[in-house]
This record gives C-alpha cells, structure tokens and sequence, in this order.
C-alpha cells in the first residue's frame, strides 16, 4: 500500500457517523466526547502526512504522527480513565497479545527474507487481514470499549516496532526507509481499532442485554455509574435526591454481589 488512503477513507466515514450522533453510546462508554473524538480523527488524518525522524539509527527511520504518536496518546489518556485496575491490565496484556498473534500471522504471509507482505498463507489480503485478527484478539481480551481499542492500536503499532527489529536483523540496506506509525501500518492501525470497538459494541452490548445489564462485582462505585446505559437525559442535571437514591441502588448493587 502506497499511501493510508484506506485509513483516512475510514476515519472521515467514522466523522460522518460521530458527527449525526450514531456513535454517541460507544463514545460515552470510552469517556470522549464527539467533540474530543473528532478532534482526535482530525489529528491522525493531519499528523498521518507528518512523519518525526529519528537520528542515529542504521537506516532512516521516523515515527509517524497519526500513526503512532497520536493512537499512542490517545490510548495513555484511556487508560488514565480507566475504571479499574483490572481494565489496565486487560488492555496492556491485550495489546501485548494482539502483537504476538498479528506478528505470528504476518511470519506466515511474508516469503523468505522479503522486506514487505507478499502474501504465501493469505486468504484475504493483509491490509484487512491483519486488522481483523487484531480487532478480534484485543476484544477478546480487552473486553470493554476502552481496553479493546487500546489493545487493538498499541498491539498493532507493537507490531510495527517488532517489523522494525525483523529489518535490522536481516541487514536492511542503508537506504532503507522506515515510517512507524505511517503508510500500511496507519492503514491496521486505524481498521484494527475501528473493528475492536465495533465489536466491544455489538457483541458486548448483546452479552449485557442477556445476562441484565454490566456486572458490578468488585467494581469502583463511579464505574459501576458510569456503565449505565446512557439515555436522552445522560447529560441532564439530577437532584441532590436523585443521586442519593442512585448511589443507594450502587451499594446494594454492590452488597448483593
């Protein structure tokens, strides 16, 4: 892939859908909100044609700005709204995971000693492939929102990092040029998160509908508020009386467990 044309199709698609409230729920679940979200697309589209380089390495190497430095601040400051202890371990196990897997996988499509996917094992092509086994390994682990998008970008992104260490062993030439974060890699990035949160979304939302709603065992009383489903007065103002009846329902909610 010569460019993240893919990638920066789906973001702006992802604008519209932000944009006429259709992933308001998701969101609120990852605590941004459309106006944060929004802003963050439009920080990855710009700094995917931003590329930082880094001196002093065998070839030239740089860190791209969409690509890798955003997702990765993006993801720091998940994980600082994070609930629990427990989602930050889920995310970062997750992410690490996701890398081993996604990398496992790209050992098997590459051929020989070239220095790009050539696709040996491939069913689909790699662009989608690895996405898909991404997106589906974070969320299996991550399980919510949040941590499914962490594990999907950073455990992707981890990837990159390790194709990196792949080139050095291999003696990459010195003209060699490496973009982390940027071209193909923005592209598994971006698709790899989308599909993790789409399926955070769906299939555990489906999951919580059947078992009654989100567990609230061993959770800190503010998460255990915070999963409610949001409802069209989510941003109304309640009475003093009001949430004192509601954190009553928390601590018996809590005491039942």
């Amino acid at each position: 892939m010569d460019q993240n044309n893919i990638g920066i199709i789906i973001l702006i698609v992802a604008s519209v859908v932000i944009y006429l409230g259709l992933a308001q729920r998701a969101l609120d679940r990852m605590r941004l909100s459309d106006r944060g979200a929004l802003l963050v697309i439009g920080a990855i589209i710009v700094g995917s044609y931003i590329n930082i380089p880094l001196p002093f390495l065998p070839f030239n190497t740089s860190f791209n700005v969409g690509g890798a430095l955003v997702p990765v601040g993006l993801a720091i400051y998940l994980l600082v709204r994070a609930g629990s202890g427990k989602e930050w371990i889920r995310a970062l196990v997750g992410a690490a995971a996701t890398a081993v897997v996604v990398y496992v996988i790209g050992s098997l499509v590459n051929t020989g000693t070239t220095m790009e996917p050539a696709g040996r094992y491939a069913v689909i092509d790699p662009i989608y492939l690895y996405p898909l086994v991404g997106g589906i390994v974070a969320y299996l682990i991550g399980r919510s929102r949040r941590g499914a998008f962490i594990a999907a970008t950073l455990g992707v992104l981890l990837v990159d990092v390790f194709h990196y260490i792949w080139l050095l062993n291999q003696g990459a030439p010195g003209s060699y040029t490496v973009s982390i974060g940027g071209a193909g890699a923005f592209d598994t990035i971006v698709l790899a998160g989308i599909v993790a949160v789409i399926l955070a979304e769906l299939v555990g939302e489906s999951l919580e509908r059947l078992s009654g709603g989100p567990s609230t065992k061993g959770r800190p009383r503010e998460l255990v508020k915070g999963l409610k489903k949001p409802g069209p007065d989510s941003d109304r103002d309640i009475s003093s009386d009001q949430e004192k009846a509601q954190d009553a329902r928390v601590k018996e909610m809590e005491n039942d467990e």
